[in-house]
């Protein structure tokens, strides 16, 4: 069944899933009731993207991973957040889900403005150890304590976070991180303004999941870029998409 997010008994929930950046309101009404959640969003079951037909391919691997888990895991409800940081595909997602599954599929708008700022994203953490802390803060409604301290960026990586988190192993330290994944740590997913900026002074990958709206607007903040490379990658990253990285962090002088 699909439903709306104010009409959720907490207290009947133990194992819940999550789409998108749900509101900090409910993230933080789940962990105070104590219920474990789960990131949807990532491979969490082994169970490969081809077997499940309720979504066409020529979806974004981010939402077939979603399918898959929702369909695989014992989960008590699943909270989606179709507000406008999410595309119109996530909305069509949760109403497929809800005639599927016997739980409930609940809708939920992320509007929230609040910055809770970006200390990962300007970080010199290595760029996966990055993605891996800013996706993982998402299951909580406050940033962590003791933020790790900002640096000069030799690089930059816009985009979401991508399904295969091998595509960041070629990036060097001190890449700073733009895009929606900026939005993600700031806990403010539909600042579409947050989301467009990035910095035209260094080297920069504009990244998207294949047949995900958002690579139109990377495609477009690339071609404003005087050092930039596109890239859109399905589920996997290929050997190509690893040389189009290499090659294009070498050509611009950076050294990882």
């Amino acid at each position: 069944m699909l439903i709306d997010s104010t009409k959720i008994d907490y207290f009947k929930l133990k194992r819940v899933g999550i789409v998108g950046v749900p509101p900090r309101s409910i993230i933080n009404d789940l962990q105070r009731h104590q219920v474990r959640i789960y990131d949807l969003d990532e491979p969490l079951t082994p169970v490969s993207l081809e077997t499940v037909g309720l979504l066409p391919q020529v979806y974004c691997a981010i939402l077939r991973t979603v399918v898959v888990n929702a369909l695989h895991l014992d989960l008590d409800a699943i909270f989606i957040d179709i507000g406008p940081g999410k595309c119109d595909n996530a909305h069509y997602t949760a109403r497929i889900l809800s005639h599927r599954l016997p739980i409930p599929v609940i809708i939920c708008h992320n509007l929230d403005a609040v910055k809770m700022g970006n200390p990962i994203c300007r970080s010199s953490l290595p760029l996966l150890e990055k993605f891996r802390r800013i996706t993982a803060s998402v299951i909580k409604p406050d940033p962590a304590p003791d933020p790790p301290i900002a640096c000069p960026p030799k690089a930059g990586f816009w985009g979401v976070p991508p399904r295969d988190f091998k595509l960041l192993e070629f990036f060097p330290d001190r890449t700073h991180v733009y895009g929606w994944t900026r939005c993600m740590e700031n806990k403010t997913p539909a600042d579409h303004v947050l989301e467009s900026y990035c910095n035209s002074t260094i080297p920069t990958v504009f990244f998207a999941q294949s047949f995900c709206p958002k690579t139109a607007l990377a495609r477009f903040l690339a071609t404003c870029h005087p050092q930039a490379l596109y890239l859109d990658v399905d589920s996997h990253c290929s050997g190509s998409a690893q040389a189009k990285i290499q090659a294009f962090l070498e050509l611009s002088g950076v050294q990882t």
